[in-house]
């Protein structure tokens, strides 16, 4: 019986995910488990071996054709095959069907609309739009979708691009600030400059109080205001992310 030559230069894979770059006028892809070409992007995943399903870098993987080491060297400016599979896992496009593109695209459409749902309020009504209604804005403004930003990245710009077209402003925090009698009246007056407004303030014990909103960019110096002017005896507490009417349920 005739044996069937198989090129060395050749490895036959099947049921894997494609990450393909150009560089240097030739073509280089690396064979890879799809659900773990994300992960390893967004930095779920550190170990480089569950990511590949071959530890070789191709020139075509569906052929099964290697890559010579002077093409790589002369690519890359290196032929350390681990750091190049890095370079082309980082900068490279994964190949997937029209489908799975759709669908992926379907699927960052509803994550980014849910992130700017979740961080937004129309002014008027200082209630949340609908995912809904976001998701159609987003396509009546032609959104692009960048596969490989994640949906928080995206949903920070939609809020830009979409105030420019519907009313819509970020969701004050409800804050709840407790000052050690010590430092209260100093940094009273620093806490209150950041809030709109003030809902409420008592005293409890030597501690004072104060209930308020602020927009979520000046949280972070609210922070540094509890915890360093106060030497960490001040505590600051987020009690819902959106204002709502009286009696309504705050959904996280």
């Amino acid at each position: 019986m005739p044996k069937i030559f198989t090129p060395t230069n050749q490895i036959r894979l099947t049921n894997v995910a494609v990450v393909r770059i150009k560089k240097g006028g030739k073509r280089f892809e690396i064979a890879c488990y799809k659900n773990k070409v994300v992960s390893w992007r967004n930095g779920a995943e550190k170990d480089l071996d569950e990511v590949l399903q071959s530890g070789s870098v191709f020139t075509n993987v569906s052929k099964g054709e290697v890559a010579k080491k002077e093409d790589l060297l002369k690519a890359f400016g290196k032929d350390d095959i681990a750091e190049i599979c890095k370079e082309i896992l980082a900068k490279g496009e994964l190949q997937i069907s029209e489908k799975e593109r759709h669908d992926q695209q379907d699927s960052m459409l509803k994550e980014i609309a849910t992130n700017v749902a979740d961080r937004c309020v129309n002014p008027e009504t200082k209630r949340p739009y609908p995912v809904s209604i976001i998701e159609k804005c987003m396509k009546d403004i032609h959104f692009s979708i960048k596969p490989n930003r994640n949906a928080k990245q995206q949903a920070l710009e939609v809020i830009k691009l979409l105030q420019e077209t519907i009313p819509l402003e970020r969701a004050k925090m409800r804050l709840k600030v407790t000052l050690p009698g010590k430092d209260a009246k100093r940094l009273k007056e620093k806490v209150t400059k950041l809030c709109s407004p003030v809902e409420g303030e008592e005293w409890e014990g030597d501690k004072l109080v104060l209930t308020c909103l602020i927009n979520p960019g000046h949280y972070r110096e609210m922070d540094e205001i509890v915890r360093r002017d106060t030497k960490g005896a001040g505590v600051l507490e987020v009690l819902n992310l959106k204002e709502i009417k009286e009696g309504e349920e705050v959904l996280e």
